[in-house]
């Protein structure tokens, strides 16, 4: 009788340490001051006669009072990629392990983050968590470092700053806000796709085609009780469907509570119309009674808004307007 209550009492002890590990808040790196320092790298693709784009960068942060640093190998070109994986590896390495640098902040992305992710070591940086900064391919950095513990800040990146300055004024905004601390809200025009309703939850996401990819790895994240969030550039409808329907399959749209969608940029057209529209093949892969946010401004159009993946978020979907407050 004694070990069975025993064992009872045990159980108890682990499913409520479990619970709470579940429902464990993130960390949120320290907020920025002046004087802090940036340090700019590239992960993942080439920054090909782009050094005076870069700079430009370099220049913004500068004018809030922030020092900034490049990556050693910034610059550096090996094929599609900004040097080679050791070399990629090697800044962002520098850059996790230096206490005086606040923020990792991707020049670009393209492809080449997942090539480096399982080289790097965290340790020094779960010791002291970091603002890590980008989006698109920087998803993949996103998702691993989110199952660390830590908040990570879905936003522009240094390639940003071709566009016209007149189209990035939100997109610099809420950055700046979002590294100094200042309150984060949305508000939106509605679509007529979306499903209205209101819920709290994490937020998580990033690039479909990542997200995708992330599967079956240590760097696949739980949707389950989360609010997630989706973008994409480039692809074929079909494409879209088939990672969509692998997200599923996975269980991501099961136990999330609610989608947020960003830009569908740059769709291809197929020799054989697909028939539908993304909208309806989102619809059909999240339960009906999930709250769905279309049209939301962030993902690669030059109007991309800061979200803070792994922070608490209110929803408000509705008819005319829905809004996004980060907690």
């Amino acid at each position: 009788m004694e070990k069975r209550i025993f064992t009872l009492f045990f159980l108890l002890i682990i499913t409520s340490v479990y619970a709470q590990n579940k429902t464990m808040k993130l960390i949120t790196p320290p907020y920025l001051h002046k004087g802090d320092t940036i340090a700019i790298v590239a992960p993942a693709g080439i920054l090909k006669n782009r050094k005076h784009v870069i700079d430009k960068a370099k220049e913004l942060a500068e004018s809030w009072g922030l020092k900034v640093v490049y990556g050693k190998h910034l610059f550096n070109q090996n094929d599609h990629f900004a040097g080679t994986d050791e070399e990629r590896c090697q800044d962002f390495q520098d850059a996790l392990d230096n206490p005086n640098i606040k923020v990792i902040w991707s020049a670009r992305g393209g492809y080449g983050s997942v090539r480096i992710l399982d080289k790097l070591d965290f340790t020094k940086f779960k010791q002291h968590p970091k603002w890590i900064v980008g989006y698109s391919d920087i998803t993949a950095f996103h998702n691993h470092i989110h199952n660390l513990g830590i908040e990570t800040l879905h936003a522009m990146m240094g390639t940003s700053m071709e566009e016209k300055p007149e189209e990035l004024v939100q997109t610099i905004t809420t950055f700046k806000k979002a590294l100094f601390g200042e309150e984060l809200r949305y508000s939106i025009p509605s679509s007529k796709e979306n499903r209205v309703g209101e819920v709290s939850g994490e937020l998580v996401g990033g690039n479909i085609a990542i997200l995708a990819s992330m599967l079956g790895s240590d760097s696949q994240i739980s949707t389950d009780g989360k609010i997630l969030f989706i973008e994409e550039i480039g692809e074929y409808k079909y494409s879209i469907d088939r990672m969509l329907q692998s997200l599923k399959r996975a269980g991501y749209f099961t136990k999330v509570k609610a989608i947020i969608v960003g830009d569908m940029t740059k769709i291809k057209r197929n020799t054989t119309p697909w028939g539908s529209s993304i909208e309806q093949l989102i619809l059909e892969v999240v339960p009906k009674d999930i709250p769905i946010l279309f049209n939301f401004p962030a993902g690669h159009e030059p109007d991309n808004r800061a979200l803070i993946l792994g922070r608490e978020v209110s929803l408000s979907v509705q008819k005319e307007t829905s809004t996004v407050l980060f907690k």
